[in-house]
């Protein structure tokens, strides 16, 4: 069996390597074709040959196809595994300390929030040209299976604009699954869950334990545990205000609504520092640049440490190898994907993004019909597809206008802001991302008169409610084998 898979954005060690390693466990992808394309030529060669050491210690005669040419990369790709970050770790600092001088503070801030729809605003116009690249030089069909965050929106404009057939791929379901299982007294497998709603705001509408719906005993489970009290306060609260529970892990699930972000006072009361995912401001960042500096430092250690073994016990839950496994050979793979709506989910939008159930094999990707949310569980989702759909047509477009009222409907942005605050915090945005903003070139220069005229002064930059100091690289080296696990991993959550 052969076939070319290409990884745009190749140089993301975590997820390029653990991808790669997922695909080539199953034994009839042992002869397929590998290419990786990424702009940096340096991450490109350094993760090219970490991959390269893997597949030959397992015996593969395998030779990735290593180039900064994408189209070169995507020439007759069946299937395309998108893992970019348009901007890099620069253009997501900006994301987060921007946000925070007017009273913004986020966790994560790559899918909702402020953060969110400006990493949307650069992201979506790389992946149109990806989208194009697919179109002419690609296998006819192939299959874009987006990794890139924000997921939803990047995976609604490759749908309805670059006219590429494309999945969205994420790994919070599979995070929450273990946690409800663990409160509940039960193993993993023994529980049935049916998630549904949209990307990291997706509820566990059905769970299930030997066909006796376990819905109901959630919340005191989770009020009891010894460590989720205290960690997950958010997840919780939205359980008992809303009934059910959220994929979404405390930190991100708190930018994405109004209410426990809103007061920096009141930050510390709902969030935990222990892990970063739990609320830590700009958390996510920190961890990612603490990574990327341990890597770039570190990479001659990798390639002295154990190859990655090709073997189903080391294979990760990541959806992406289990549906191109289905697809390919027929087995059946259940997972939860992020696809255009069209009916799935009946009272949410059709042309939304949403991460719903759905089974692979020969016969393709199927969704069945999941019917009505409950209704409190779509009205929070139903205020983030506005945000989405917003942001989309704004990127596409490069209207201001529209990446203004994508701010102001925010949740949490409307929360802490008041119009004039948004106006002048989009415009402090643009300007500063303008190398990564080419459709806003009007409203960049706009926006550059602004300040220069003085109507609009550039705030101080601010600290937020629970900001922790980037370790150095003297500092991460005093627990190597974390910060070498920490790097390596594609869910720097776990």
């Amino acid at each position: 069996m052969s076939f070319k898979i290409a990884f745009i954005g190749a140089g993301s060690i975590g997820f390029t390597r653990g991808l790669l390693r997922d695909i080539l466990t199953v034994p009839e992808f042992h002869d397929i074709q590998v290419a990786f394309t990424d702009i940096n030529e340096r991450n490109l060669d350094m993760v090219t040959r970490l991959c390269q050491r893997d597949i030959d210690e397992n015996g593969l005669k395998i030779k990735i196809e290593s180039t900064t040419d994408r189209r070169q990369a995507l020439k007759g790709a069946k299937y395309i595994i998108n893992v970019v970050r348009i901007g890099g770790l620069d253009a997501f600092k900006l994301d987060i300390d921007i946000p925070l001088k007017y009273g913004i503070d986020q966790c994560v801030g790559d899918t909702l929030c402020a953060g969110g729809i400006m990493y949307g605003q650069r992201g979506i116009p790389a992946v149109l040209d990806f989208c194009k690249d697919i179109r002419e030089v690609a296998a006819p069909d192939a299959l874009f299976l987006n990794y890139a965050n924000p997921n939803a929106m990047i995976t609604w404009a490759c749908n309805h604009y670059g006219k590429v057939r494309t999945i969205g791929l994420c790994h919070g379901v599979q995070g929450g699954h273990y946690q409800i299982a663990e409160v509940l007294g039960l193993k993993k497998e023994e529980v049935d869950i049916i998630c549904a709603g949209i990307n990291h705001q997706t509820w566990y509408i059905s769970v299930k334990h030997k066909g006796r719906d376990m819905t109901g005993k959630l919340l005191e489970a989770f009020e009891k545990h010894p460590v989720y009290s205290r960690t997950e306060k958010v997840r919780i609260d939205m359980l008992r205000r809303f009934g059910y529970y959220s994929t979404e892990s405390n930190g991100h699930l708190s930018e994405y609504v109004p209410w426990y972000r809103k007061r920096l006072d009141e930050i510390k009361d709902w969030i935990d520092l222990g892990v970063w995912i739990n609320g830590e401001t700009g958390g996510y960042l920190r961890v990612c640049t603490e990574s990327r500096n341990w890597f770039e430092t570190d990479f001659p250690n990798w390639l002295k440490e154990p190859p990655k073994k090709f073997v189903p016990e080391e294979r990760s839950e990541e959806h992406g190898s289990y549906i191109i496994e289905g697809l390919e050979t027929g087995r059946l793979y259940r997972g939860h994907f992020n696809v255009v709506n069209n009916g799935t989910i009946t009272n949410l939008p059709d042309d939304a993004i949403v991460e719903v159930p759905g089974y692979v094999d020969y016969n393709g990707i199927n969704i069945p019909k999941v019917g009505d949310l409950p209704l409190g569980c779509a009205a929070v989702c139903n205020a983030s597809i506005s945000v989405q759909r917003l942001a989309v047509e704004a990127a596409v477009k490069g209207d201001d206008m529209l990446l203004r009222q994508a701010m102001m409907m925010d949740p949490l942005v409307g929360a802490v802001c008041n119009p004039p605050e948004i106006w002048d915090l989009v415009d402090e945005m643009l300007v500063a991302q303008e190398q990564w903003l080419p459709q806003y070139g009007k409203a960049i220069a706009a926006a550059k008169a602004r300040i220069a005229s003085g109507d609009l002064k550039i705030r101080p930059e601010v600290e937020g409610a629970a900001r922790l100091k980037t370790k150095t690289v003297e500092e991460m080296a005093q627990d190597k084998e974390r910060a070498r696990k920490i790097a390596g991993a594609a869910d720097k959550a776990k």
